[in-house]
């Protein structure tokens, strides 16, 4: 990707992700979307969080292979340098290395600074909490002695990251299916989440703009050190 497309991707990402924001602070779609996986004359999720099966693939399993992918690509750039496929494709290696680290800790942050509700802590699903939005205050005879982590999707950020892999092929047709992979991961751990009750619609599309954003301006950053290097030459 060019130097002038990145900075057209960010645009574009930064005005969707504040388009988004401002769209499901204003309207009720997530408690709309968020009803289908609510069985109220039960008052359980549609998906028991404790399913052994379900829990295994879609939470503990994916962590496991996700962070063995970082690492297994942390190994071949220190002791495999000088492989050719590597020496190739390192930047993109590099680049999804740093996102796949970079993407979880930021999302981490921003749960912990945003302190917003998930659906299974509001009273409208059996909870304590008010149904508060990520731009709203909780009211004032509303005390909470502990932080909510729910915005935006912290499981479903590994999954986004695998985006990254974009940038780790040359020919559109695998760029797209890169792109395409780290979609269909990253929509599976959010959905998941959404199905027992632990995340929004809402929460879980911020994460996957963010976590492009991020991964764009990590690779207009590597591209700024490539054409640094070209000019001195």
């Amino acid at each position: 990707m060019m130097p002038k497309r990145i900075n057209i991707h960010i645009l574009f990402t930064v005005i969707c992700l504040i388009a988004v924001i401002i769209f499901f602070e204003f309207t009720s779609l997530d408690l709309y979307v968020e009803n289908y996986f609510y069985q109220m004359n039960t008052h359980t999720w549609i998906l028991n969080r404790n399913d052994a099966f379900t829990k295994f693939i879609f939470y503990i399993e994916i962590k496991k292979i996700l962070i063995f992918f970082a690492i297994a690509t942390l190994f071949s750039l220190i002791f495999f340098r000088k492989n050719e496929f590597i020496k190739k494709h390192k930047k993109g290696l590099m680049i999804f290395l740093l996102s796949s680290m970079v993407v979880p800790l930021a999302i981490g942050s921003l749960k912990y600074i945003t302190d917003t509700p998930c659906p299974k802590n509001l009273k409208y699903y059996g909870g304590t909490y008010p149904d508060v939005k990520v731009l709203e205050s909780y009211p004032k005879d509303f005390i909470h002695k502990n932080r909510v982590k729910c915005w935006p999707a912290g499981h479903a950020s590994g999954g986004f990251a695998l985006m990254a892999l974009f940038f780790l092929f040359n020919k559109r047709k695998n760029k797209i299916i890169a792109l395409g992979f780290g979609l269909f991961i990253g929509w599976s751990m959010g959905l998941y989440k959404m199905l027992i009750g632990d995340h929004f619609l809402s929460h879980t599309i911020v994460t996957m703009l963010l976590a492009w954003l991020i991964i764009l301006i990590i690779a207009k950053i590597f591209q700024r050190k490539e054409d640094e290097k070209s000019t001195q030459i």
